[in-house]
């Protein structure tokens, strides 16, 4: 069993990786020629202003006295340029978000495992191509520019990385440190004749990378007096960089100015997601070779957003945000970066129709070039025979389009050309898409297959060990046939042969040839299969459909609850009718009172909003102090029940009480600290480490009785949930443990109900001295030990599948109860302000990551108790509720969790083949 345990961990590593391998591979390809217009440039330099975090909305709503928060920036847009909605993608992080603006193409989603810092793939950018670029702002944006450029003209002044404090008294001076030093460069520049020539070439870049107001977004909400005040500080900064950039120059007039942002932020101060206030970030630009404003009498978009912000009237026009790059590049002469994807947006430019055509030629050859490598590339490692080409893009399709161009530009039908180009670009795209995902089937094939193999394996290994359903079979392993061993190793040499000669990855040879020995293994056990079959016919057919039906439902549920989150409440609250359909509510009416009502408490959590969108900090406390009432009953009834009692166990009890006041106390604290904008407190930060670090270690301290051991866990975890929490989460895993708690009861009844008698043990894993006709009884009187005797086991009954079932429902409810954490704008960094304030991705990634598991480990915890009072044996304890004091790696065999896992991976395996 340990080694199937192992082995079971090797799998679903591997099968988490492919994960990666198959959804997210780089995009990015190498070997492209650069791509210039052929012709000279209205700008001889380009300011790229970026607000991170600024919400379009915001910047262009007037304020509830009908005056605008940004009179530059809207005198811009009513008299010397363009505007309009910049859209973004999914991640909308600062990294991608600036990726996509100076870089042209959307990022590679692997840069998340390096915090959006570090470049995973190198990349060619505008800051790359252009001739000098000199930035200020944030370490975290302009070190991964100015590590992927080439030679050293590109010049980054960042500040320390400890400024940018969510807790700080003023974050606005991240913006005024960038104007500050930018006018100080300029004005140490008319004295450095050096630089003073350097600043007067063309191909020049300024970038102005602005985080207060993300900054802002995050410590105090976009609807903030703050945030919008700081919207007020970067109008009037860029104001005074504007002047002062025109005044250096003597109008020149080849200066081109754009402002953007990365992206937006939610109400609840968070972003990562695809939220439309996330999404949609401003895009304003004017200056040399940019259009001037065009006044309309309509215009046609689905929103109704020109009418709030009063703008109706003049041009809007929406772009992609990998459609800036090629724009700055077309601005500035410089080849447009090798690796964007962005169109050029043509309707910006002022200039000529030759200017308008050339460009965009440009931009469809460049794309094009990246379809041509990455066809290449694949054409390459595939057989002939197995090659399958992107049909609509063919050779001879993609020199007539580019034929039919170059004649439309020479005829002067520049808008023919413009348009066919565009054409060209959008197959382009499609065929970068193609190939780009063109192993991604294959790959899904194989790893589909090795999960539902394994899911067999695990399911046929559990009921020929540890069921009744297959009595006649041998427990021995029987060696398998000689023909059917050569088969499979036919199959795998096969297998291996064909990844070899198309190259493939290391990484295709264990997807593809896991498989293999998983399904040997599966077809090994055919006599455990057939005689499984043959059982399962024994059950009246309506029966058997029913338990089909019922099995497929709750798989569905599942799997729904995975998008929908009122799915775990709708299954909380056919829960709650559990003991209506069985025998429980004539034989334990209050322990099924009990079971209803928390199951249907339970079920309102989903229901809420996700947790940070509405911080409330009195349910914290309210939450901490109904923790503090159950500890004072249960040590009260402890006392009571106890002969004597240790005075180390009082001790410990108090202490763990100890953590939840001074949990509450930092909790209350440094929110009013935070308000007033006085930072975290620093006593407040070191009781929060040592209280996180102690949950770990107390309830290794406490007796071994199973309901002081839970107990102990509920408190220790409780006292580092509340400092983690901001609203009404943190009554989550209260009310959870609660039903935990009745579960264990239930499943001791439901078990007793079958006829499966409770024996005691002398020297088993599971001892009892008590009574156990009532449920304080029956849970006090379970004790730990380290003897085991595996033959006072049970097998497992039809009924344990259930108890599976619940497991899974369980962990899925504890996962999503209170926020969904596939989407990245569920986590609020509010959480971790007990602890840090300074950003920290890491740090506060793993902080927010424990917060998640708490409740997934109170479910296992309370899983293993189940395990005890329904007398199943355990192969590894799993967490501190089932260590013994004495001997810390209890060992036995872990049946029923096995058939948990075998349920749940194969509704996942069912999901993947949907």
């Amino acid at each position: 069993m340990l080694l199937f345990f192992i082995l079971g961990l090797l799998v679903h590593f591997v099968f988490f990786g492919s994960i990666f391998d198959i959804y997210f591979t780089s995009p990015l390809v190498h070997g492209m020629t650069p791509q210039l217009t052929p012709l000279p440039p209205p700008a001889k330099r380009l300011v790229l202003f970026v607000a991170d975090g600024l919400r379009a909305d915001t910047l262009y709503e007037l304020d509830e006295n009908g005056n605008t928060r940004a009179p530059f920036i809207r005198n811009i847009i009513m008299h010397e340029g363009s505007w309009g909605i910049s859209h973004t993608r999914v991640p909308t992080e600062s990294r991608p978000g600036h990726v996509a603006l100076i870089a042209g193409f959307y990022e590679d989603v692997s840069a998340v495992a390096k915090g959006w810092k570090e470049n995973p793939v190198g990349f060619d950018s505008l800051i790359n191509e252009s001739r000098y670029t000199w930035s200020w702002g944030s370490p975290d944006i302009l070190t991964m520019f100015a590590k992927g450029a080439s030679g050293d003209h590109v010049y980054a002044y960042s500040y320390d990385a400890d400024n940018e404090d969510f807790g700080a008294q003023d974050v606005t001076k991240l913006d005024t440190w960038v104007f500050d030093n930018m006018k100080e460069f300029f004005h140490a520049a008319r004295n450095n004749q050096s630089l003073f020539s350097k600043l007067n070439e063309e191909k020049i870049v300024f970038f102005l990378h602005l985080l207060g107001i993300d900054t802002n977004g995050h410590a105090h909400r976009p609807t903030s007096r703050e945030y919008k005040d700081n919207i007020k500080v970067v109008d009037e900064g860029m104001k005074e960089i504007v002047s002062m950039l025109e005044d250096f120059y003597g109008n020149d007039g080849k200066t081109a100015f754009i402002f953007t942002s990365d992206h937006g932020m939610t109400d609840w101060g968070f972003h990562g997601a695809g939220h439309p206030s996330e999404t949609l970030t401003p895009f304003v630009t004017w200056g040399a070779g940019i259009k001037y404003p065009q006044r309309v009498s309509a215009q046609k978009f689905d929103d109704a957003f020109l009418k709030e912000w009063k703008l109706e009237n003049w041009k809007r026009q929406d772009i992609h945000q990998a459609d800036i790059a090629p724009l700055m590049a077309s601005l500035i002469g410089v080849p447009f970066p090798l690796n964007s994807v962005g169109i050029l947006p043509v309707d910006y430019l002022n200039n000529t129709d030759l200017f308008k055509a050339e460009s965009m030629f440009t931009n469809a050859v460049q794309i094009l070039e990246q379809f041509k490598v990455k066809m290449t590339q694949k054409k390459e490692a595939t057989l002939p025979f197995f090659f399958t080409p992107f049909k609509l893009l063919s050779e001879s399709k993609q020199l007539n389009i580019l034929r039919k161009a170059r004649s439309y530009i020479k005829q002067r039908k520049y808008d023919e050309a413009v348009s066919l180009c565009k054409e060209l670009i959008q197959l382009a795209l499609k065929g970068l898409s193609y190939y780009h995902t063109y192993d991604r089937f294959f790959l899904g094939i194989n790893v589909v297959l090795g999960f539902v193999g394994w899911t067999s394996y695990a399911s046929l290994l559990i009921i020929r060990s540890h069921s009744s359903f297959t009595r006649g079979v041998s427990k021995e392993v029987k060696k398998p046939s000689h023909l059917l061993s050569c088969s499979f190793i036919a199959v795998g040499v096969l297998v291996a042969f064909f990844l070899l000669i198309q190259d493939c990855p290391w990484t295709y040879y264990i997807y593809c040839l896991l498989p293999v020995p998983i399904w040997f293994a599966v077809l090994r056990e055919f006599q455990v299969i057939q005689d499984f079959v043959i059982s399962l016919l024994t059950f009246p057919p309506s029966q058997l459909a029913g338990y089909l039906f019922i099995f497929t439902l709750g798989i569905e549920v599942l799997v729904l609850s995975f998008f929908y989150r009122y799915m775990l409440t709708a299954g909380l609250i056919a829960f709650a009718c559990w003991p209506f359909i069985t025998q429980l509510w004539t034989r334990a009416k209050s322990i099924s009172l009990s079971w209803i009502f928390f199951s249907l408490l339970l079920a309102v959590f989903p229901l809420m909003p996700v947790v940070g969108r509405k911080p409330d900090i009195f349910l914290v406390i309210g939450a901490g102090s109904l923790v503090l009432l159950l500890s004072l009953c249960v040590l009260t009834s402890l006392i009571k029940r106890k002969d004597r009692f240790i005075n180390e166990e009082l001790l410990l009890h108090l202490f763990q009480m100890l953590s939840i006041v001074l949990s509450m106390y930092v909790v209350y604290s440094t929110h009013h600290s935070l308000l007033k904008k006085q930072g975290l407190p620093f006593l407040n930060q070191i009781i929060s480490w040592i209280i996180l670090a102690s949950s770990f270690v107390l309830p290794l301290l406490s007796p071994t009785s199973l309901f002081e051991r839970l107990f102990s866990i509920l408190l220790s975890w409780m006292s580092a949930y509340l400092l983690l929490s901001t609203g009404y989460e943190a009554l989550f895993p209260l009310v959870l443990s609660c039903l935990m708690f009745v579960w264990i009861q239930m499943e001791q009844e439901t078990l007793q109900q079958s006829g499966v008698s409770y024996r005691q043990k002398s020297q088993g894993y599971l001892c009892c001295h008590k009574s156990i006709h009532e449920f304080d009884h029956k849970v006090t009187s379970l004790q730990f030990t380290c003897n085991l005797d595996i033959t006072q086991f049970r097998h497992l009954y039809l009924d344990d599948i259930r108890r599976a079932f619940f497991l899974v429902f369980f962990l899925v409810t504890a996962f999503f109860g209170t926020g969904n954490i596939a989407s990245v704008n569920s986590f609020d960094l509010a959480s971790v302000y007990c602890f840090l304030t300074v950003f920290s991705p890491y740090m506060m990634g793993t902080l927010m990551m424990w917060k998640i598991l708490i409740p997934f480990v109170l479910v296992m915890c309370a899983f293993e108790a189940v395990q005890l009072t329904t007398q199943l044996s355990s192969k590894r304890m799993t967490a501190p509720v089932c260590i013994p004091t004495k001997n810390p790696f209890s060992h036995g065999s872990h049946h029923i969790r096995h058939y948990g896992f075998a349920f749940f991976l194969l509704g996942q395996g069912l999901w993947q083949l949907a």
